[in-house]
């Protein structure tokens, strides 16, 4: 059963609250996704740690409901 991407988009909600995030579905089967996150809480984390962090949040969907995931994440800027 495919993933809706209202769901992978709650997951990344719960563990990044005050993220900025952006799902995109890249082939319209609930399947394969793109996610931007922009966290602060990635500040000074190379981007294997931010993206293990991403995986981490999903518990344990990644290769199961969730076949394929692009991740671009980044550090909010400083204000």
């Amino acid at each position: 059963m495919p993933m809706p991407a209202a769901e992978l988009e709650a997951d990344l909600r719960s563990a990044f609250p005050e993220a900025e995030i952006a799902i995109d579905d890249l082939a319209g089967d609930g399947d394969h996704y793109r996610a931007r996150i922009v966290d602060a809480g990635f500040a000074g984390l190379p981007r294997v740690r931010q993206h293990q962090l991403v995986y981490a949040a999903l518990k344990g969907k990644m290769g199961g409901r969730l076949h394929a995931l692009a991740l671009e994440t980044s550090a909010k800027p400083a204000r």
